[in-house]
């Protein structure tokens, strides 16, 4: 009898060992900005289920547009919300335009995040998110997380609205010194919505802001340039996350980097006005499971608002034969 015991708990010991070491899971928060907003009810919904599935996740990503205003009374909302996951789930935050101003209510006419770092002050970040660097030194604008998933070393960059020349540098020169790491960039704005980078003549471009009449080192990317400069020269660049586009909210796209290998790009937003949300109160976030040994990368878009599943197939999709 002792001895069927052990070994029936060697099988589900080496059972579970072998499922954490072969996938893992995230959660992708879009914008929340009008939850934050007008429903921040539904917003402390999202951090509750995820602090209540603290085991399942590794980490959590906020694609930006974490306020509307830029006001500390949303700043500290959003701070409350994530406050649930301190020392339980890992989160990394990127900028976004709503987030950034001179002003309430100026969006990103000037690169002024005092409100985040003031709200998610740098001392305190960087034990929340795992960050081994944050760029400018000492801010929360953009940072750069080490992760040990499934096997693997992962870095995890959220990076600013419209990023910088001189952001990129940085980026780059963390993945250079990383070769063997497998990288996850998550920025405000990359994707639009018909599938395809935001660039050309696409609304909401970083270069129609304030930001974008910079230039030189402080000249803003949009995601072609972005394509260019950074996710298709770098090896190990596997997903890319983004929000800030309304319309369907949503896109996505494989393409190749210069190795011959695949890239994962995403675009996700249920905000306000978006299609299918319209009133912007349901609160859907997205669940990234990746299985390393059936080599695919999953998406399920639910609420815990409304306890419901958008399974759509824009909403709910499995890239296969991905190498990790």
């Amino acid at each position: 009898m002792v001895i069927r015991y052990c070994i029936l708990v060697f099988i589900l010991s080496f059972s579970c060992s072998s499922s954490t070491e072969d996938s893992f899971e995230f959660v992708v928060l879009p914008d929340t900005q009008t939850l934050v907003e007008e429903f921040p009810e539904v917003y402390k919904n999202q951090l509750q289920w995820i602090e209540s599935n603290k085991k399942r996740f590794s980490f959590v990503l906020h694609v930006g547009d974490i306020t509307q205003d830029n006001s500390e009374e949303e700043w500290e909302i959003a701070r409350n919300g994530f406050a649930l996951l301190d020392s339980k789930v890992p989160y990394n935050l990127s900028l976004g335009n709503h987030d950034m101003g001179s002003t309430p209510g100026k969006f990103a006419d000037t690169r002024n995040t005092e409100l985040a770092n003031q709200f998610f002050p740098y001392s305190e970040y960087i034990s929340q998110s795992n960050s081994i660097a944050t760029f400018p030194k000492g801010s929360i604008d953009n940072n750069c997380a080490e992760y040990d998933l499934a096997g693997e070393k992962w870095l995890v960059f959220s990076l600013e609205f419209g990023p910088r020349n001189k952001t990129i540098d940085w980026v780059n020169g963390i993945i250079a010194n990383h070769p063997k790491h497998k990288v996850i960039l998550n920025t405000h704005s990359y994707m639009y919505n018909d599938n395809t980078l935001q660039d050309g003549d696409d609304w909401y471009l970083p270069q129609k802001y304030g930001v974008g009449k910079d230039s030189g080192a402080e000249a803003v990317n949009d995601g072609g340039q972005l394509w260019e400069k950074l996710v298709k020269p770098n090896k190990n660049i596997i997903m890319v996350f983004s929000g800030h586009i309304l319309g369907s909210g949503v896109g996505q796209l494989v393409a190749k980097n210069d190795y011959g290998n695949n890239v994962y790009q995403m675009l996700a937003n249920y905000q306000k006005n978006v299609k299918g949300v319209e009133k912007g109160d349901s609160g859907y976030l997205r669940i990234i499971k990746v299985d390393k040994a059936a080599k695919t990368i999953s998406i399920k878009t639910y609420s815990p608002w409304l306890d419901k599943f958008y399974t759509d197939q824009e909403h709910e999709f499995t890239f296969t034969n991905v190498e990790i």
